[in-house]
């Protein structure tokens, strides 16, 4: 369990204790996507010092959140119990409440394939959701997005996938778009897709332009508050 212990028979208290220390909510953000080896986690939050990670991890296991098994070919891996899958919806949740205090990346910020995979589960939309096969690049990530039937796929493509299991999707995409951070401002409705075009937030490289409008349709998160009445 976390050092930390507030002294209240309270559920949200064991909550924070078991989840609320720094980094922990991060490991569980990266670990939604997938399984993953102590050096991928590392990889995936470049600022989290070592000693803080694995006693993160330890405090983790201890709660019964996060457990380490056995991966064919990739040795042990750390994974989400039941207990820590079940956080999906709250930390989905609370990445929607986020985004509206997001604003513009700082200097320094990062963008990782899994927390840029979860930004894309966080702001979809399934009533809303169009069919779509789409290749997104930003940086030097590369996902291939899937939507089908109302339900989203995500594969990594580049770099090199950590030990998540499953296989590359087959066939070419419908659709290849390249993005930077600015994708942010179309998935907020902060501008339109001819808007993000035009303003080079985003180029469809590949397939049809159509293919932004059911981006920005499927992906998309109402602003919560009205613009400026935030402190």
């Amino acid at each position: 369990m976390a050092a930390r212990n507030y002294g209240q028979y309270c559920g949200v208290t064991t909550a924070v204790e078991l989840i609320g220390e720094r980094w922990a909510m991060l490991i569980v953000r990266d670990l939604l996507v997938g399984p993953r080896r102590y050096t991928d986690l590392k990889q995936g939050l470049p600022k989290i010092p070592t000693n803080i990670l694995s006693t993160r991890l330890k405090e983790l296991q201890e709660g019964g959140v996060v457990r380490r098994v056995p991966l064919m070919n990739c040795g042990l891996v750390y994974e989400l119990t039941p207990y820590g899958r079940s956080l999906e919806p709250i930390l989905l949740a609370l990445g929607r409440w986020g985004f509206q205090a997001m604003g513009d990346p700082e200097p320094g910020d990062v963008v990782t394939p899994d927390s840029l995979t979860m930004a894309l589960r966080t702001s979809f939309r399934p009533s809303e959701a169009a069919d779509a096969d789409i290749e997104l690049h930003l940086g030097d990530i590369v996902l291939r997005v899937i939507v089908a039937a109302g339900e989203l796929a995500i594969t990594q493509l580049a770099p090199p996938a950590p030990p998540v299991g499953g296989r590359l999707p087959a066939g070419q995409p419908d659709a290849v778009i390249v993005a930077g951070p600015g994708i942010r401002s179309l998935i907020a409705g902060e501008v339109t897709p001819g808007e993000a075009i035009a303003q080079d937030l985003v180029a469809v490289v590949r397939g049809d332009e159509s293919a932004l409008d059911a981006f920005a349709s499927t992906f998309h998160i109402a602003p919560l508050v009205a613009q400026g009445s935030m402190t």
